[in-house]
């Protein structure tokens, strides 16, 4: 879709279809919608009838019968303007998106005259423009009977005369945003049969080579030579060999000794290893590299928008499988920090993955503040479901960028307290660490066993494992990946800039 901005009094390239946001207290005649007597006529029909109440989440489509543009007005109830929020135009504008869609529309415009006052120019624009990139996605590329995309353009119209620069600039983000979204959707939805770990190391370098972040890839006799032995531990069984995937941006030269780590967890297939899953557990495994994704959709967006901070994203990916050179339950394992791992189940080792990552962001790529993303535990969706981010952190600061990175994006992220009596569930009789810490507060037991690898770092831990995945179509998500984690980084970043 190609989204431009037009300025009211501009006639050219009339859409098919209109959006016009219509409040609750809103006056048709207050909306300065630039459209003649007929059309305004029937909108004002619409309004006075008992059908349509501009609550939040309401349409009305007005089919205007005629072959001339616009064919279709549709009228998008936000409900209050007391009660507005960019979610809310999120959510909407996805919902229209898809309503046009199926009305086989090519082009849209909107009016964003009765929003101006309510929000920044670039918020609002950004939110329309990433919301339509991310309502139109649909994971169908291995169908035979597929169906081709119909919308072909966007256009936002405003008429304030100097303020065009704002408005692309919100649309230009927009669109980047909403396109790492999908990257990272469509990364998660790719079966394991097709993304092997040597495979989203490719995909890696590929958005790499197209944003223009560095990219840097580790075989297995690299990582070997890195002493990664908990990460190789994890991988060992599998026909598939492990990557290390290091991803750099100098965005700020200046402050070079200034670095933000990303670690994503990467694991591209999930047996549970000998504490196996079951089948129903396996089948959407091939989500396990939720977190992984995330940071690299998210550094498309930090290259392309050209953020002024430095970020190196690591992620070590591999599969937990099952053979007879599989690690079990009971061993003890090196890590590359130097502490020795109690295993008490193989079911447990995006952890062990994540904490050689973590500790080679820090040992290596000199990273000060690091943040791991990972589809960590069924935990945390017991106690938040499928709604909200569960964080662990050991630095008010730094989570309180991340809360304020959340109410940008809508990805919504909650704190679980960090007490140190939660560490002593994870120490060891025969080892430094093991990896549960039983069947009480496992998400934050697995955060805080992260965290003994992260030392005085300000760190946060991102447990994903019920906001990546979607049973269902909602809004501006699509049923499986929800390629949560790349827009909220980005704005993670976006905050450290200040």
């Amino acid at each position: 879709m190609i989204f431009h901005s037009k300025n009211i009094k501009s006639k050219n390239n009339e859409a098919e279809t209109k959006f016009i946001t219509y409040f609750e207290d809103s006056k048709l005649e207050d909306l300065n919608l630039s459209l003649d007597n007929e059309l305004l006529s029937k909108i004002k029909f619409t309004l006075d009838s008992e059908g349509f109440k501009c609550k939040n989440g309401e349409l009305q489509n007005i089919n205007l019968f005629r072959n001339e543009s616009p064919k279709n007005i549709i009228l998008i109830g936000i409900g209050k303007k007391e009660d507005f929020n960019l979610d809310k135009l999120r959510k909407n504008i996805a919902k229209a998106v898809k309503e046009a869609a199926s009305l086989k529309s090519k082009s849209i415009d909107i009016n964003i005259g009765n929003l101006v006052s309510l929000m920044n120019l670039d918020e609002i624009t950004r939110t329309i423009s990433e919301s339509a990139v991310m309502a139109e996605y649909k994971f169908d590329k291995y169908k035979s009977d597929k169906k081709a995309k119909i919308l072909e353009q966007f256009t936002i119209i405003y008429n304030l005369e100097d303020e065009l620069e704002s408005i692309d600039k919100g649309i230009n983000e927009g669109i980047i945003l909403g396109q790492a979204n999908l990257l990272a959707r469509e990364l998660v939805n790719e079966p394991a049969n097709i993304l092997s770990p040597i495979e989203l190391a490719q995909q890696a370098k590929k958005a790499g080579d197209e944003s223009g972040f560095e990219v840097e890839i580790f075989d297995e006799a690299s990582i070997k030579a890195l002493n990664m032995q908990a990460f190789l531990e994890v991988a060992k069984a599998s026909a598939n060999p492990p990557r290390l995937i290091v991803m750099r941006y100098n965005g700020n030269p200046i402050k070079k000794d200034e670095i933000v780590g990303l670690v994503g967890k990467g694991l591209t297939y999930d047996t549970g290893g000998l504490s196996i899953k079951t089948t129903a557990g396996m089948v959407t495994m091939k989500s396990d590299m939720g977190g992984a994704a995330a940071v690299i959709g998210a550094m498309t967006a930090i290259t392309k928008l050209k953020a002024k901070v430095n970020v190196v994203a690591v992620v070590a990916s591999c599969e937990n499988m099952i053979s007879g050179n599989s690690y079990r339950p009971g061993d003890i394992i090196g890590s590359m920090g130097g502490k020795t791992i109690e295993v008490l189940n193989t079911d447990a080792e995006g952890r062990l993955t994540l904490v050689d990552a973590v500790n080679y962001i820090i040992e290596k790529e000199h990273a000060t503040k690091v943040v791991d993303i990972a589809t960590l535990t069924g935990a945390v969706i017991s106690a938040l479901g499928t709604t909200t981010t569960g964080v662990v952190s050991n630095n008010d600061f730094f989570y309180s960028r991340l809360e304020q990175a959340s109410k940008i994006c809508d990805e919504k992220v909650w704190r679980l307290p960090a007490f140190d009596e939660y560490k002593e569930l994870i120490k060891s009789d025969v080892a430094d660490l093991k990896n549960i810490g039983g069947p009480k507060a496992g998400t934050i037991t697995a955060g805080l066993f992260i965290g003994e690898f992260v030392g005085e770092n300000p760190w946060l831990h991102l447990d994903i494992a019920g906001t990546s995945w979607s049973e269902k179509d909602s809004g501006y998500e699509s049923k499986g990946a929800t390629g949560e984690g790349a827009r909220l980084l980005y704005h993670l970043i976006k905050q450290l800039e200040k």
